[in-house]
């Protein structure tokens, strides 16, 4: 995966994220998509992300990836 630093993340438009108004989930390319998904099923088990947030970021990430 590329690192994504703070200056690339704060530079990239809201729309590379799967939460967009908060900014978190960056996904500017395939391998940070895969991640995202990742991440997100793991927040969503432990309680720190909701059913809907997560349908919101594994729909952005399969745009990313093509499926």
């Amino acid at each position: 995966m590329a690192k994504l630093t703070t200056a690339k993340k704060k530079a990239e438009p809201k729309s590379e994220f799967g939460l967009p108004k908060e900014r978190k989930y960056p996904m500017p390319d395939a391998s940070h998509a895969r991640n995202a998904k990742a991440r997100a099923s793991q927040m969503e088990h432990q309680g720190k992300l909701s059913a809907s947030d997560k349908k919101k970021i594994d729909a952005k990430a399969n745009r990313v990836l093509n499926k």
